[in-house]
């Protein structure tokens, strides 16, 4: 799906408008909403590469629950920069 086809300008304000539904519920089902949205997004260009944002967003959430633990700045830094390499690698 391209940003400027007609199957975006309908997925879009569905989205939208689901998005603001859940706005009574909890951020969690949101996000979690914000995420299936964007792998249905993704897959609809070619499902193939699914695989490559799901490992994107586990390795995105265990590092961010690893900087979230460590207080030492030094350590945070040399988390972040395997991550950083290893995803520049696969863009």
């Amino acid at each position: 799906m391209l940003f400027n086809t007609l199957d975006f300008a309908v997925f879009l304000p569905i989205v939208f408008l689901i998005y603001w539904s859940l706005n009574s519920g909890s951020l969690k089902f949101q996000n979690l909403f914000v995420v299936l949205a964007s792998y249905v997004f993704y897959g609809w260009w070619d499902w193939r590469f699914l695989t490559l944002i799901f490992f994107s967003n586990i390795v995105d959430y265990i590092l961010g629950i690893a900087l979230s633990r460590e207080h030492n700045q030094l350590k945070k830094k040399i988390l972040l920069w395997p991550f950083v390499i290893l995803m520049s690698r696969h863009s």
